[in-house]
């Protein structure tokens, strides 16, 4: 039987990693992304790449939490393995602090990351503004690094890259047997999905190679994180607001509250700045659909709507999205095999 041929819209993290699961599972389809952007030019390559986890109020936790466990497990494996570097992981420890108790002392990841446990006083005394504390070690991506290392993994594989841009995804169907769209914030305008919204994330990268503890201020919006490269700060959650260009107010914001925790950053070198849309939904939109145009059908797996989760969970939502699409090739072969009987 001749293999069945799958288009990944999308080349950002979730479009690769999700090609790649494809392409080691499935062994009876052939794999093309397709994308008109690619690092380091997609909203991946801005993203800080660090696995705790986003909670998502449309899933339920037992679901958010296997999701990260097959990500943290996953990323673990190649961190431990020769192709670490090539991938851009490392493990990396720190705290996450709090001005306040908050009322979930133990995170419903808690025993997926390694070590956690709550701050002693003594660690307490670094952050005087602040009264409790976690600290853990997980990993982090150098999330250019890592999209290379997926892009060159799936060519490997036998799979196919191109560069263009889709504007209706039924221009793919006299091509490909199953789509899945991982078009992550274009799929406003690629589905007309107005549950997906833009969160413009404002980061600094900086080169401060004696930081190498994490530390991230509540609910994250205020964060350091030591990468293999450099060290990225953060950051901004600004809801609808699509402006791509860096703004200097959110910079000087961003520097200070960093400097506040960790004052030493007053020395850092060669800052950049970088900005992102999250494609942010209430949940991820991972399921199946069949399009239907003047008799005509399209199978079609969605996954994206990821926000500022995406690399906490991508290689989570990867597997099952793969799962669904062994679903629609199982369609397709029981509808051909019934025509020829």
């Amino acid at each position: 039987m001749a293999k069945q041929k799958i288009a990944v819209v999308g080349a950002g993290l979730i479009g690769l990693s999700t090609a790649v699961y494809i392409s080691e599972s499935i062994s009876k389809c052939s794999v093309t992304v397709i994308s008109d952007k690619f690092t380091p030019n997609t909203t991946s390559d801005v993203a800080a790449g660090m696995l705790i986890p986003h909670t998502y109020q449309g899933i339920p936790i037992h679901q958010q939490k296997q999701l990260f466990r097959e990500t943290f497990d996953y990323l673990f494996e190649i961190n431990n393995s020769s192709e670490a570097s090539d991938a851009g992981i490392n493990l990396v420890s720190g705290w996450q602090i709090f001005k306040t108790i908050p009322d979930e002392v133990l995170p419903f990841w808690s025993d997926v990351v390694l070590g956690f446990r709550s701050m002693t006083e003594e660690e307490l005394k670094k952050f005087p503004q602040h009264r409790f504390g976690q600290a853990f070690t997980t990993l982090k991506c150098d999330c250019p690094s890592y999209l290379l290392w997926l892009e060159k993994r799936l060519k490997g594989n036998g799979s196919q890259v191109y560069a263009r841009r889709i504007e209706d995804l039924w221009e793919l169907h006299s091509k490909y047997d199953v789509v899945v769209n991982c078009s992550g914030i274009g799929s406003r305008e690629l589905m007309g999905d107005l549950e997906i919204y833009p969160v413009r994330g404002q980061v600094l990268k900086v080169d401060a190679p004696w930081v190498n503890h994490f530390i991230r201020d509540g609910d994250g919006l205020t964060y350091i994180y030591p990468g293999i490269h450099n060290v990225t700060l953060g950051g901004t959650r600004q809801k609808d607001n699509w402006n791509l260009s860096p703004d200097p107010r959110s910079s000087k914001d961003i520097f200070d509250r960093c400097c506040a925790l960790e004052p030493s950053l007053q020395r850092a070198q060669d800052i950049k700045v970088r900005v992102g849309l999250r494609p942010s939904r209430l949940a991820v939109r991972l399921q199946k659909e069949i399009l239907v145009h003047d008799g005509k059908k399209l199978p079609v797996v969605h996954n994206y709507g990821h926000g500022s989760g995406g690399f906490s969970v991508h290689r989570g939502t990867a597997k099952e999205a793969a799962r669904l699409v062994g679903e629609c090739i199982a369609a397709l072969e029981g509808s051909s095999l019934k025509a020829k009987l």
